[in-house]
């Protein structure tokens, strides 16, 4: 599932083609996605100006002149692909429908914004843009990795006293917003630490280095554009290329990074996802 850095690279993908524009057609080709549309949403869109295209945590918001905020969850296969622009350098043309293509917006720009999602577990809501933070999806939220709340202190606080172990903690959407399973892999091994420590066991000092390498690694995910595993693409349709960058994630059985380290890398399952470390470097 698209983490943080591949939310937020679509969302920069889509930022000259929607926001200040107005969404001249919307076109919803099924009723629904992982849950049902709200009702008329091609009619509350079409005519729509997108004021601002933000995001929270893996969601993209498109906050509407209509007092409405478009929120769009990209799921496993979920893509948001541009057409009938320059984009990159280059002209998409408009493709030919395709099968999984779900909603289309027709932008006054000359731009089409079409949602495929082959596996259908995306989302899309309309909601009320004054009482958007209370949405279901968004009030559990934890604060943003990259935002002025998510800082040591608030970080030792949360782990303190918690017998999960850390990588899970980090997982949690309610301490962190965003945080997914191969950026806290690789921001473990860059901290030196082991992903089944127990939350409670990691030191202030720890959690004062956590934060800092949290950003670092989102941020160089961002600047590479994600990572493409499996049916990730950017809005242009570009693959990402953060993985070509993993240290850890993805490795079992490879050499550690780490100069002077002989290891090897290890793999365990933890909540059903797998985990990888190095045995020697973290602790």
């Amino acid at each position: 599932m698209p983490e943080l850095p591949e939310v937020e690279t679509v969302r920069r993908g889509l930022l000259p083609v929607m926001e200040g524009q107005v969404i001249a057609r919307a076109q919803v080709n099924r009723p629904d996605l992982r849950w049902p549309f709200p009702p008329g949403m091609a009619d509350r869109l079409t005519g729509a100006r997108v004021n601002t295209l933000r995001r929270r945590s893996k969601y993209i918001l498109a906050d509407l002149s209509t007092g409405e905020t478009l929120l769009i969850h990209l799921g496993m296969s979920g893509r948001m692909l541009i057409s009938g622009t320059q984009v990159g350098g280059f002209h998409h043309d408009h493709p030919a429908p395709a099968k999984h293509d779900h909603v289309v917006l027709d932008m006054d720009g000359g731009a089409r914004v079409t949602f495929n999602d082959a596996r259908r577990f995306g989302a899309m809501d309309l909601l009320p843009t004054a009482g958007a933070e209370a949405h279901p999806l968004l009030s559990v939220l934890g604060p943003e990795p990259l935002g002025n709340d998510f800082h040591e202190h608030y970080l030792a606080s949360r782990l303190k006293g918690r017998a999960t172990p850390v990588k899970s903690a980090l997982l949690d959407q309610h301490l962190v917003a965003g945080l997914g399973n191969i950026y806290v892999c690789e921001v473990l091994f860059r901290a030196g630490i082991h992903p089944a420590r127990f939350a409670r066991d990691i030191s202030p000092a720890e959690a004062a280095r956590l934060v800092p390498l949290i950003r670092e690694v989102l941020a160089e995910a961002i600047e590479a554009g994600g990572s493409s595993l499996k049916d990730y693409r950017q809005a242009d349709g570009e693959l990402g290329y953060f993985q070509h960058s993993f240290r850890v994630y993805d490795r079992e059985g490879q050499p550690c990074t780490t100069p002077g380290c002989t290891a090897h890398l290890h793999r365990i399952v933890q909540s059903g996802r797998s985990s990888f470390f190095c045995p020697v470097c973290q602790k």
